[in-house]
């Protein structure tokens, strides 16, 4: 059963942010866009890289309402230990949170039971607490930063404007679609 349009599921976690412990429930992302990133595990090797991107386009992400949550099954202790320790994972701003016992990955829909680990899943939330983009890619696969801004630019589009869709490849200022009877067969 797909996710999409469902309302994000209940958890409470404490997260790593900024030098402190603080505590995110699944009301903390209502009244905002919100990317939910999970991810395998700390110390690892594809991880980093995706975090790092993530961190890198923050700020960008930050300036269109939206705020990234990373989650992994690490605890909030490990989190800062790979904060301190690492020049890519030290320039996260954004809340890193705690699922030691998979509770948030099993209502996402990500957990890998035998490996008590994530999977490399990414959910776009709106402000109502929505899920209106999943993705979910084999542990090898990396993914992008600018593609994943791109996605939420075309969800918040969509949301603002009732009748339009955004066709492949859409960037904001491209041309949308506005899908009707006179439309079909001539795309």
């Amino acid at each position: 059963m797909s996710l999409i349009n469902t309302t994000v599921p209940s958890f409470k976690a404490t997260a790593y942010q900024n030098g402190q412990f603080i505590e995110i429930t699944d009301a903390t992302l209502r009244g905002q866009w919100s990317v939910v990133f999970f991810y395998p595990a700390d110390f690892t090797f594809v991880c980093p890289t995706e975090l790092g991107d993530l961190a890198d386009h923050h700020a960008t992400f930050k300036s269109l309402g939206v705020e990234i949550y990373s989650v992994s099954t690490d605890t909030q202790f490990t989190h800062k230990a790979w904060h301190d320790t690492s020049d890519t994972i030290g320039k996260i701003r954004y809340p890193m949170l705690a699922d030691p016992n998979g509770k948030i990955s099993r209502g996402f829909g990500v957990m890998i039971e035998e490996e008590g680990l994530a999977q490399r899943g990414t959910f776009v939330i709106n402000p109502e607490g929505q899920i209106k983009i999943i993705e979910i890619n084999d542990d090898g696969i990396g993914r992008d930063a600018k593609e994943l801004l791109r996605k939420v630019q075309a969800a918040q589009y969509v949301a603002a404007h009732p009748g339009e869709v955004c066709p492949a490849k859409w960037t904001p200022g491209a041309e949308t679609l506005a899908p009707s009877l006179d439309l079909i067969g001539k795309i």
